[in-house]
């Protein structure tokens, strides 16, 4: 079996081992054998490679990650110094190879990107394509988004009357929705935003923690932000972030074989309409350690002086280069079903206020 995981913000740790399906130690019998741990990370002294091999020999295949983890550490030398990889890494790639995890590298990887589209439908075209995905009728595919006008986006489990001012909505016409998937509120605008899904087989995830996965999907993101110049780290639980405040926040949904996630990044933002109609608490602002939310925000703009369209090209030509990407459009039949979905339910009252 053979597996790989790039460590956020550190290195390519790869695995490859053997499975004894006759070994002791185990209630199942099986255990790993011929553990062999690579990679183009640092680590000293140099038997320290070895020590961690021979830690993971003989294990039983169903250890989870934080026993796996622990026994690394604690296999490894007086004084050893591990950079780009830490024991928990090595923890995930063996979980990974483990659970037969693919990579961005192992598909063929579509790109969609329509002209501006109501809020109801961007919400319905991805829970149409999660399924497609599930059912493997679509492969791997990232979306970009246009919005047609200035739209709230609240998570699944977000009160509407705690998250949103309606009143100040109306007046403004700002559209509120509500997503399938969890995490806070989004504000969006045409021209001043920009938001992407990538809607992915579970095999990628295989292995992963739900918060490793975030990171995981978005390690694509960093390093095109870094091809623009931009300095930028992800921040669990769902954030990218860069010295001078925000840049991105992800969410995710889940069904059985497949992964959705999106996020929505502020290339500019009007942040006096935005906090018109957020009511952002004072609670969530101080874990920030602000205590502005307009400042919160960094604006791909500011930082590299770019049009927005040249932006997206700029990183969907990273992923490109990187992966493969080939471009792509919603099907005749997906269309539809979205257009059927947004209007029995992301038009409903009963979606959007289903927390009140």
């Amino acid at each position: 079996m053979h597996g790989e995981y790039k460590v956020p913000g550190g290195k390519l740790v790869v695995v490859d081992l053997e499975v004894d399906d006759d070994g002791a130690g185990s209630a199942t019998g099986a255990v790993l054998r011929d553990v062999r741990l690579s990679g183009d990370f640092f680590l000293e002294p140099d038997d320290a490679l070895e020590a961690i091999n021979g830690a993971l020999e003989g294990v039983s295949a169903d250890t989870d990650a934080a026993d796996l983890a622990a026994r690394v550490r604690a296999a490894l030398p007086s004084g050893a110094v591990l950079l780009g990889i830490t024991p928990e890494a090595v923890a995930v790639v063996v979980r990974r190879a483990l659970a037969r995890a693919t990579s961005f590298a192992d598909h063929s990887w579509s790109l969609v990107h329509r002209g501006p589209e109501s809020p109801e439908l961007l919400m319905a075209l991805d829970e149409v394509l999660l399924g497609e995905v599930a059912a493997g009728r679509r492969g791997p595919t990232l979306r970009v988004w246009e919005w047609d006008r200035p739209t709230v986006i609240i998570g699944s489990f977000q009160s509407l009357r705690n998250e949103v001012d309606a009143e100040a909505a109306s007046a403004l016409g700002v559209d509120v929705v509500r997503r399938i998937s969890g995490g806070g509120a989004m504000f969006a605008e045409p021209g001043n935003t920009i938001t992407w899904s990538l809607t992915v087989p579970e095999s990628l995830v295989a292995g992963l923690s739900f918060v490793d996965s975030y990171a995981y999907l978005d390690a694509w993101v960093l390093e095109a932000l870094g091809d623009l110049g931009v300095k930028a780290e992800y921040r669990p639980i769902n954030d990218i972030v860069s010295a001078a405040g925000k840049i991105a926040g992800a969410a995710q949904k889940r069904v059985p074989g497949a992964v959705l996630h999106h996020v929505t990044m502020a290339y500019d933002i009007d942040a006096t309409k935005m906090l018109q109609v957020l009511r952002i608490g004072r609670e969530k602002l101080s874990d920030k350690g602000t205590t502005s939310a307009g400042k919160r925000v960094d604006p791909l703009r500011s930082q590299t002086g770019m049009a927005r369209e040249d932006v997206i090209a700029a990183m969907a030509a990273s992923f490109r280069g990187r992966y493969g990407l080939a471009d792509d459009d919603v099907t005749d039949v997906e269309l539809a079903a979205a257009r059927e979905l947004a209007q029995r339910k992301y038009l409903d009252p009963a979606w959007t206020r289903r927390v009140p």
